[in-house]
């Protein structure tokens, strides 16, 4: 009997791939045609053991193709005695990569390349004209590359959503792919999240009570209704992660915009996409069916700015990330342990816990703040469903003042921007003189003027930015209005929740505390949205707006 030879068991590896671009060339680059190439040539050369293997819809630029890289772990195995392709850009459009495989790795691995309409044959040698075959390859993928990103542009700049997928709680219109409509069931998952968001919980939080409540997941949920969905289902059913709330609460979708230009990529050869500056999106509102109202989004955006971490109990306080050391400014931490009862919880500056010698504790007991800023908003609020329009009055008043002042300032350091570049030129010239008369080195004239213009410069890019600064003006009555108009729907605050606490207070600011005739005081300052510190009247004044305001209702029922 004839004892095998070590190659015998060697395969000959049958490659073909197409991507996305190539399905344009129709019948001649499909998989189907170029499996015929590629079995008559083996059969017709006598390769041993042909094993045909492809990769359809896979760019060339990547190499993280399933068939290519089961291909490689075979080659590293032995395995592979012969790579034939149809053309030399089916092994792909990546110069360097493509120069390594030949040049390197395929000598290593003793295996014989075979692109069959380009006549390469590394049996015979690699011919000089290959690498420039490699780089009009890459040239056609970037030329390509460059075309698709064009066209995206200009439909990203028309308002068309430029995501492949919608976002969970959307489906497609069946018949305008580029319109949305609500996809019921997910679209009340995604308010769920929202309102346990705004009721004072974490992602983590919100996707342990979802899994708890057995509560599909986005895949499940799509592979269930039979959409196509880059994702598979989480290995455990209904599995979710903080990652994915995360995402759906940062979705501005949800409001009913369209959000184009999130990210980019690096390189046409780069497939991991990067976040763009959030002022660098382009937004094109009210374009479709809102899932969240714009006030909530706006509400949960703020909880996420001040986020709040869970103590090791897994306790989390209303009042987290909103209060800050009166002293150095940092924000207070909170302490609450199964040591102690939930009434001795307190807050402590962050800057004296890590350095003592930094700033003093500045230490208060959660329900001191509970009960300040209860007594605060029930005042607030009472004052603003009696006397509505002297409350708007007032604030508008102080508006007023505060917009002018700020006015006056940018309109200094404009007048000085403007006069500095005036004065600049007249230095260049000046400097100019001095050179041409032999008082100054032309090489000091170089470094005095490129000194004096990168001055300039930057003084001429931050005028237009002060001039917009100066001519635009906040719509401060809009925000007023809407702020009046909330407060009149909180019609009696008995407690606090964390969705009132966020939705009416900007940040508490508390200064340390000291004694005064043996007892202790803090002073706690309350910053309301939109109106900023509001001086709360005394019980005194209170209670004589009150008997003004009764006085007021019997005249108007006489």
């Amino acid at each position: 009997m004839k004892k095998k030879q070590p190659n015998e068991h060697r395969i000959t590896v049958l490659y073909a791939r197409l991507s996305r671009d190539d399905e344009k060339e129709g019948i001649s680059g499909s998989i189907q045609n170029q499996r015929a190439i590629l079995e008559k040539f083996a059969a017709d050369n006598h390769l041993p053991n042909p094993r045909f293997m492809f990769d359809d819809g896979y760019s060339g630029v990547s190499f993280t193709r399933p068939a290519f890289m089961e291909i490689m772990e075979l080659a590293e195995q032995g395995l592979v005695a012969n790579l034939v392709v149809k053309d030399h850009s089916r092994l792909g459009r990546n110069r360097l990569v493509v120069g390594q495989l030949l040049e390197e790795d395929f000598v290593r691995l003793n295996i014989r390349y075979i692109a069959i309409m380009d006549n390469i044959d590394t049996a015979n040698g690699v011919s000089d004209i290959v690498p420039m075959q490699d780089l009009f390859n890459e040239w056609h993928a970037k030329n390509t590359s460059d075309k698709v990103r064009r066209v995206m542009q200009s439909r990203g700049n028309a308002g068309i959503p430029l995501t492949t997928n919608t976002p969970f709680g959307y489906k497609k219109d069946p018949e305008n792919k580029n319109r949305w409509l609500v996809d019921g069931p997910a679209a009340e998952v995604v308010q769920r999240i929202f309102q346990m968001c705004v009721s004072g919980l974490g992602p983590t939080q919100i996707a342990k009570r979802l899994k708890a409540d057995g509560v599909m997941t986005p895949s499940e949920y799509l592979h269930s209704v039979g959409v196509k969905c880059p994702a598979n289902p989480p290995a455990f059913p209904h599995n979710w992660c903080s990652a994915t709330v995360a995402d759906i609460l940062d979705r501005q979708e949800y409001t009913g915009d369209t959000v184009n230009f999130r990210s980019f990529r690096q390189s046409f050869k780069l497939k991991k996409r990067l976040d763009k500056p959030q002022e660098e999106w382009k937004i094109f509102p009210n374009t479709h069916p809102a899932i969240i109202d714009r006030e909530t989004f706006v509400l949960v955006q703020n909880l996420r700015q001040h986020r709040r971490r869970p103590t090791r109990t897994g306790i989390v306080s209303m009042f987290s990330g909103l209060l800050y050391c009166a002293d150095c400014g940092s924000k207070l931490g909170y302490s609450a342990t199964n040591n102690y009862k939930r009434e001795q919880a307190f807050f402590f500056c962050s800057a004296y816990r890590s350095n003592s010698d930094v700033c003093s504790a500045h230490y208060i007991r959660e329900k001191v703040i509970e009960e300040l800023v209860l007594e605060g908003l029930q005042r607030l609020l009472w004052y603003i469903q009696v006397y509505e329009k002297r409350f708007a009055q007032e604030q508008m008043e102080r508006f007023g003042l505060q917009e002018k002042k700020e006015l006056t300032a940018r309109s200094r350091e404009l007048d000085k921007a403007k006069q500095r570049v005036a004065e600049i030129d007249q230095l260049i010239q000046k400097s100019y003189e001095d050179m041409a008369k032999g008082l100054l080195s032309e090489e000091r004239f170089a470094t005095l003027t490129v000194s004096l213009e990168t001055e300039q410069r930057q003084l001429k890019a931050d005028i237009p930015e002060l001039e917009a600064s100066l001519n635009a003006t906040a719509d401060k009555a809009d925000d007023l209005q809407k702020f009046i108009q909330r407060a009149r729907q909180v019609t009696r605050l008995t407690e606090l929740t964390p969705e009132i606490v966020h939705e009416f207070i900007d940040k508490i600011v508390v200064s340390k505390p000291d004694k005064l005739n043996g007892k202790r005081h803090q002073r706690v300052d309350i910053h309301y949205n939109t109106i900023g510190l509001w001086c709360v009247p005394s019980p005194e004044e209170m209670e004589k707006l009150y008997q003004e305001h009764l006085a007021d209702q019997r005249k108007r029922t006489a």
